[in-house]
């Protein structure tokens, strides 16, 4: 079984590379199609050459990682065969909440939450290091350099949030090698 891991854009990106670096992914990058998650929402030709080159006899589990999920993925009919299942992992309404949560601050967004994005909260509330935050690979993979801070904050998202039944947690494609003690409040 091939994994061919999706991803919505570049805060993800950097935090799913960075939970791959850190050896927390489930998924190994042996594992994934091309050896490494994908910034796309759909299966485009590149992709669809490499399913295809695949041995007749390997599957394909489409893991889509976002905020929004709501896209039907296209699946071209010469690889329908090819394709194992698909699972959806979400961040709603956006992928900040998580830091917003690491932060303390779901509370107080939680005030706000109709007038605001947490995209714009976080710019306005959040600073790492000195430097407010920004959805740059390096500002998440700074942010996040604690794994603990991560397991926090991924599985206080799961405790307070809501999915569709469809819908799953980041914190589920985590190695369970990770306790909670010492991670109280995202230490």
């Amino acid at each position: 079984m091939k994994y061919l891991v999706l991803l919505e854009g570049n805060t993800e990106k950097a935090f799913i590379e960075l939970l791959m670096d850190k050896g927390m992914f489930k998924i190994d990058a042996d594992d994934m199609l091309d050896l490494r998650p994908h910034q796309k929402r759909q299966i485009d030709p590149a992709l669809h050459a490499l399913i295809r080159q695949l041995p007749p006899e390997e599957k394909v589990k489409i893991i889509k990682i976002g905020d929004k999920l709501s896209d039907k993925l296209k699946i071209p009919k010469d690889i329908k065969d090819k394709i194992d299942s698909e699972e959806k992992y979400c961040t709603k309404p956006e992928f900040e909440m998580l830091i917003i949560i690491s932060e303390g601050l779901y509370n107080e967004y939680q005030k706000v939450k109709s007038k605001k994005k947490p995209k714009v909260f976080a710019k306005e509330s959040i600073k790492y290091n000195g430097k407010r935050y920004t959805n740059s690979q390096e500002w998440i993979k700074g942010y996040f350099i604690d794994e603990y801070k991560i397991k926090y904050a991924l599985d206080e998202y799961k405790r307070i949030s809501q999915h569709k039944k469809q819908e799953r947690y980041l914190t589920d494609l985590i190695r369970k090698s990770l306790t909670r003690q010492g991670y109280k409040n995202g230490c």
